[in-house]
């Protein structure tokens, strides 16, 4: 009888680049303008990215598009987002019955904190370097450069 070995090695295989983007825009600007420049149709999906954390739900913006005829994958995923937390004080005068806000920053890759946007791209025709040129002729991409995926700590946060 035979015995077959699998390695989680085997499903360690990165199929896909990964391009961290620097900009002030707000995603669907910045959808827009990668639509402008690229041969992709970016579109808002319905379903956001949801991690639970200790201090409640963080949920990510996600546009994508899919391109049936040669199985290309574009997604624009932002990186941060703010988790706002009421606490109402104690009254100690009588104008203190404000809450206090206590805003809490959750990153979708939380070793690249200073990233605004992320563009996961799988299977296509383009080059990598190709890509990132288009999208730094873009005036309000203030820079946009590869990602080393193999290096990153949360790169489960990339399955979805």
């Amino acid at each position: 009888m035979e015995v077959l070995k699998l390695s989680l090695s085997d499903f360690d295989a990165i199929d896909y680049d990964l391009i961290a983007i620097h900009t002030s825009l707000e995603d669907y600007r910045l959808a827009y303008f990668l639509n402008q420049k690229l041969p992709i149709l970016l579109s808002k999906s319905s379903d956001f990215l949801e991690f639970k954390t200790s201090n409640g739900s963080a949920f990510f913006s996600k546009f994508s598009y899919h391109e049936d005829a040669t199985d290309e994958e574009w997604t624009l995923i932002e990186n941060k987002d703010e988790l706002v937390e009421g606490i109402i004080n104690t009254p100690t005068d009588l104008f203190s019955q404000e809450k206090e806000k206590i805003i809490y920053n959750v990153y979708f890759l939380p070793e690249m904190k200073k990233v605004n946007y992320f563009l996961k791209v799988e299977s296509t025709v383009l080059r990598l370097t190709e890509i990132i040129s288009y999208l730094n002729t873009i005036k309000q991409i203030s820079t946009a450069y590869a990602v080393d995926v193999k290096n990153l700590k949360s790169k489960n946060n990339l399955i979805f």
